[in-house]
């Protein structure tokens, strides 16, 4: 009941923000967080670390981009498309990398995505270093015109939104429950009858489609792709806004993109109006340290904050009800002996 009445509070907040807020920038935020969320379902469920989710976000963007703007394709089908080729590449990926766990995992991933990023700064389609340009945002289903900002904030968030429930859907089912207990004990999953290595495709695959998802609707709200997004510096990002948030927890990867999102952005920001305020040229630069200050987030969040924002807030809920519920029963038995 608790959290269906935070998440009724979250999507209330999301309706009434960009009435307050730059629509544009908020609709980075929600793809962002979707990105982190699918990314979760692999870590933070199944106990699979990936090193080359940008593979999938860039892949769907490029194809969404270039079928938008090259072939006329409509929003929706751009968007279909992208989705399948992350999905194609995240089976492709998923089959030769599961064959291996830990270490060898993550090289294997963070080995192919390199592939992927040498393959679109070659290819004649992506732009190379100029990326793609000019991604038009048409029509949704021939009625929506997205080039409103507000109508397109709304139908992202009703992406995004549905991307957060079908993720909360699956970690509560019965694969949900098999994915944990591959997390917990992989040999004992094994032994009760489960076949470990096609649920961790099936979930990589889900993950792959979910970040291609969130790739493809952040190119057709911004209106370009480049290299950034299939670079190995976006699986290190993403991996960061999970941990910060909260790895295993439903809430934290948003919170955690949110948080690294905003900071990208508004570092920038502060340093031009301090530069200018100042007259100190150093200040323009700031914007260009935002790595080191994401690198000592995260060394904070590692050393301090191990389970991430949302879980050592948890945690903290968790013992304070265990310590009412020791009071309580400390009381009720001392109001037992006074009886007797």
């Amino acid at each position: 009941m608790q959290k269906t009445f935070l998440y009724a509070l979250a999507l209330a907040l999301a309706l009434a923000a960009p009435f307050f807020g730059y629509p544009v920038f908020l609709m980075k935020l929600l793809c962002f967080a979707l990105f982190a969320c699918a990314f979760n379902l692999l870590i933070g469920f199944t106990g699979l670390l990936s090193f080359g989710h940008a593979a999938f976000f860039g892949s769907a963007g490029y194809v969404t981009g270039y079928l938008l703007a090259s072939w006329g394709f409509s929003p929706e089908l751009g968007i279909l498309a992208g989705v399948a080729a992350s999905s194609l590449l995240g089976f492709v990926v998923g089959a030769l990398a599961i064959r291996r766990q830990g270490i060898y995992f993550s090289m294997i991933t963070l080995a192919l995505a390199q592939m992927v990023y040498f393959a679109a700064l070659r290819s004649p389609f992506t732009g190379g270093e100029d990326g793609l340009q000019g991604v038009p945002r048409g029509r949704l289903f021939g009625v929506f015109d997205l080039a409103n900002d507000l109508t397109l904030y709304y139908i992202v968030l009703a992406i995004c939104v549905a991307g957060f429930a079908l993720i909360v859907r699956v970690v509560h089912s019965p694969f949900g429950q098999v994915l944990k207990a591959i997390k917990e004990n992989e040999p004992r999953a094994i032994s009760l009858g489960y076949d470990a290595d096609r649920y961790k495709l099936l979930a990589f695959v889900l993950s792959a489609a979910l970040t291609g998802l969130a790739g493809a609707t952040k190119t057709l709200v911004l209106g370009f792709e480049t290299l950034t997004d299939v670079h190995w510096t976006m699986s290190g990002l993403v991996v960061l806004m999970t941990l910060v948030g909260g790895m295993g927890t439903m809430a934290g990867p948003v919170i955690g993109a949110f948080l690294i999102v905003a900071l990208e952005n508004k570092l920038g920001e502060l340093g031009t109006s301090l530069a200018e305020q100042t007259g100190v040229a150093w200040f323009g630069s700031l914007g260009e340290s935002v790595g080191m200050v994401t690198g000592l987030i995260f060394i904070v969040c590692v050393l301090v904050f191990r389970r991430g924002i949302v879980g050592e807030l948890q945690a903290l809920l968790e013992r304070g009800k265990r310590g009412r519920d020791q009071e309580g029963s400390r009381m009720v038995s001392v109001n037992d002996q006074e009886t007797a």
